[in-house]
């Protein structure tokens, strides 16, 4: 896992639209960085909930954004135009960019989607692990209670407390 105090890798994506979001967009506010995709079973499992908690972050004022750096070419369900839908499906409000250089994956030693990433205000990484303790076919409810704990810690400019789980999911879908 990355090590905490790591700073934020810089990034310039466009989002499926083509409006390009840029880390310095989130200057002296935290950030939390998410590798999603449209087809693996983790995100989907998780999705409408995670919606739900970039509500609640934004309310503390923590900025979101959603980088799929999926190779579309093999995976066409990750393409732009499906971003654009499953956005609209999820009720995504905040940029759900596309990283097809996969050079932001790389950047964030991202390894799987879902992979979390939260910044404090001065972009340290404050956290790096799982949503929740849910998972496909486990029976948990889809709460995302280890996301928000830290997001109300770095909100308040509190360290994270407690042990940072790892997320698990599928493995980025890396090109040839």
């Amino acid at each position: 896992m990355v090590p905490l105090g790591t700073p934020a890798p810089p990034f310039e994506l466009p989002d499926a639209d083509g409006r390009v979001v840029r880390l310095a967009d989130y200057a002296g506010r935290p950030l939390l960085v998410a590798f999603l995709c449209n087809h693996c079973p983790y995100v989907k499992h998780i999705a409408d909930g995670f919606a739900r908690a970039a509500r609640e972050l934004a309310a503390l004022g923590v900025g979101v954004v959603a980088v799929n750096s999926n190779d579309a070419g093999q995976y066409p369900e990750d393409s732009p135009e499906k971003m654009r839908e499953e956005a609209a499906r999820r009720g995504y409000a905040f940029p759900y960019l596309v990283d097809a250089s996969q050079q932001v994956a790389r950047a964030y030693n991202a390894q799987c989607t879902p992979d979390l990433f939260l910044y404090d205000a001065r972009h340290r990484l404050a956290y790096r692990g799982q949503f929740d303790a849910s998972r496909p076919g486990n029976g948990l409810p889809v709460t995302g209670e280890d996301l928000l704990r830290a997001a109300r810690a770095v909100a308040a400019g509190r360290p994270v407390e407690g042990e940072q789980l790892p997320s698990l999911g599928c493995n980025i879908k890396w090109r040839a």
